[in-house]
């Protein structure tokens, strides 16, 4: 463990420099292959069009745009690198290029060895992998992506990835492998040096009620599935009237990591139990008093080279504000939507659908209960998702994920590409499609490392979700940091308060994921314990800055481009409702608008100027907002409006 956490620290004082380096072209070179699979020195064979390899293996590599996404690669990049890793002179350039794209994603990505099926094929629905009749190597025109690699190749490739790796001090997982045509994934990770550097992904998981949300992530989270009857989900639960409903009434937070080789990190269930004492089955669901033992926060983070954040959303119609406020403010990187198949997509499931797509969050669809669904009720329950994900208000194509090549594939995609919609049949009594699942929560792109979302660079924004009085700590926050960077003793500003004050503090002490650090930067979530400061004195929907000598100006009064998107009368001068931006929650009216009729109904655009009736906000233009009617027990009475804020003074 020493040699590789110092084989690590090199490495990191290397890829700075490696990264500058990389703005300079490379000149392209003939590629030549060894014979030997051990990859050693002696003559090897030219690739040739004529041979049976592809003449795109040796196309002249290019330098990559760097530039365009800085916390991902390219198509153009993947296949640079395995150009390198073909031509043993070229090693040295290739784990060079492997560090800086290390670098820029952040310490993990995942690379594509050989050719592999077109999406097109891939978003078919299919229990076994895509494969061709022997002899064929698939077509560029047809949509086959990266360069021909016979299975002799594709396996040295495959050694000389793994000793590059080896050497930076990573870990180099192959996640699929297939031989017609010879092609692999694999999920290239560096350990976490630290909680600081961890890399973490929020999902947000919502639904209607009784869709088997919590349930869903008891079994992820603790590892044992469920009994049918709601075991794996008491753990979750935090107030006693949840334990008696069996249904979520405030914003959960569970988290599921996963090491550097890619495996979950789980607690350790089936210590001393008889299934596990005669080897007999190892995910066998776990008594009581075993399945009540969970990780600790800090040991997970502790061991974790990624961070999966689940934010349990409440289903019921009435918590429906409780779950509002959860996806503003917690700024989801996905979106999880559970949809039982014995009921389908009912209730609140088509309202969460609504806020996730005009918050512009990417969507993943789960089908649950598919042990104990009929086959007829699961097959209708298929259609109606695919008919509301294909309507005119999402447009979105359903991938039914069934296969790990697939599962791979769209975890790489749909961030990117809104228009694909991955779904997935799960079952949490037998653990059908859970593997699937969380092979997709292992490799999801975090927005982490975005300097466009969250600069680094600017000065701090944090935005305050919780508040709570720590004995023996003081008042603690915790929130989201939307721009910069904040180490242990900075002094800060906190506000607005009741007048549109800011007061002045000092940052005692930082913790993520329940465990110290010494300083946090943009997009990561983050608890301050906050100096002499009183609990009253600190609310949700407060913003903490650097401290100036010019406070940050609060606003009462807004304007923003609006989109009504429903309600079932009309909209005037003086209309009353709840407005959600990140963490602000509160009730605002409408002082005017540009619509000559002075009304704005279903379908309208109109420039309005709002007013907060309570206190003034700290809110940027840009920033997105949902306009909801206070009254929710009425699913007509409620209405969406998306609104880029521009600010106004008081």
């Amino acid at each position: 463990m020493s040699s590789s956490t110092s084989k690590l620290k090199s490495f990191q004082n290397e890829m700075e420099s490696i990264s500058r380096q990389y703005n300079q072209p490379v000149p392209a070179k003939s590629i030549v292959v060894p014979t030997s699979p051990q990859g050693s020195k002696g003559k090897g064979k030219e690739l040739t069009a004529e041979g049976d390899q592809v003449a795109s293996i040796k196309k002249e590599a290019k330098a990559p745009q760097l530039e365009a996404e800085p916390h991902s690669t390219t198509d153009e990049e993947h296949d640079r690198l395995q150009t390198l890793l073909l031509d043993e002179p070229a090693l040295p350039q290739a784990r060079d290029l492997l560090a800086h794209l290390l670098l820029r994603a952040k310490g993990e990505i995942v690379l594509p060895l050989g050719r592999h099926p077109p999406l097109a094929q891939l978003w078919v629905p299919t229990d076994v992998p895509i494969s061709l009749p022997a002899g064929e190597q698939g077509k560029a025109e047809d949509g086959w992506r990266g360069p021909y690699l016979t299975t002799e190749v594709h396996l040295q490739a495959m050694q000389r990835l793994r000793d590059i790796v080896d050497e930076i001090g990573g870990f180099d997982t192959a996640l699929f492998q297939s031989t017609q045509p010879p092609r692999s994934f694999h999920l290239l990770r560096l350990p976490a040096t630290s909680v600081e550097s961890t890399i973490e992904v929020r999902c947000a998981v919502v639904g209607n009620v009784d869709s088997g949300k919590s349930t869903t992530l008891g079994v992820l989270t603790r590892g044992a599935l469920d009994d049918g009857r709601g075991k794996a989900r008491g753990v979750l639960f935090r107030h006693k009237h949840e334990m008696e409903t069996g249904r979520t009434s405030s914003v959960g937070m569970e988290i599921l990591g996963f090491s550097a080789e890619g495996h979950p990190i789980l607690p350790s269930y089936h210590v001393g139990t008889t299934e596990a004492n005669t080897g007999y089955d190892k995910l066998a669901f776990a008594p009581a008093t075993a399945r009540r033992e969970k990780m600790g926060w800090d040991e997970i983070s502790a061991r974790a080279s990624r961070i999966v954040s689940f934010i349990d959303l409440a289903g019921h119609e009435r918590y429906l504000k409780t779950s509002l406020f959860g996806l503003t403010s917690g700024a989801p990187d996905c979106v999880l939507l559970m949809v039982g198949g014995n009921a389908g997509m009912i209730g609140m499931s088509k309202e969460h659908l609504a806020i996730a797509l005009a918050l512009s969050v990417p969507v993943i669809v789960a089908i649950t209960k598919v042990d104990m669904t009929p086959p007829n009720v699961l097959e209708e329950t298929k259609k109606q998702v695919m008919k509301i994900l294909r309507s005119p208000g999402c447009r979105k194509t359903p991938v039914f994920v069934k296969n790990l090549e697939t599962a791979i594939e769209i975890s790489q995609t749909f961030t990117k590409d809104r228009s694909v919609c991955p779904v997935f049949m799960l079952s949490n009594v037998t653990g059908e499609g859970l593997e699937l699942f969380r092979t997709l929560l292992n490799l999801v792109p975090s927005s982490e490392g975005d300097q466009e979302k969250y600069p680094v660079d600017q000065p701090l924004e944090y935005a305050i979700t919780e508040v709570w009085s720590v004995p023996h700590v003081g008042t603690v926050v915790n929130g989201l940091i939307a721009s910069g960077k904040i180490h242990a003793g900075d002094p800060i500003l906190f506000g607005p308060d009741s007048t549109g004050a800011f007061q002045s503090s000092v940052v005692k002490s930082i913790q993520r994921k329940r465990a110290p650090v010494n300083s946090a930067e943009a997009g990561q979530c983050v608890s301050f314990a906050l100096k002499r400061v009183r609990r009253a004195a600190v609310r949700k929907g407060m913003v903490i800055v650097q401290k100036t000598e010019v406070p940050p100006k609060a606003v009462r009064r807004f304007e923003g481009q609006v989109l009504i998107l429903y309600h079932n009368s009309t909209l005037q001068r003086n209309y009353q409702a709840m407005l959600h931006c990140g963490a602000v929650r509160q009730t605002v009216r409408i002082i005017s608008m540009d619509n000559p009729q002075g009304i704005l109904r279903t379908g309208d655009r109109a420039t309005v100027e709002f007013e907060f009736m309570t206190h003034p906000e700290f809110i940027k233009a840009g920033m997105k907002l949902l306009f909801r009617e206070g009254k929710t027990k009425v699913r007509s009475s409620m209405f969406y409006s998306f609104i880029p804020a521009s600010e106004m003074p008081v």
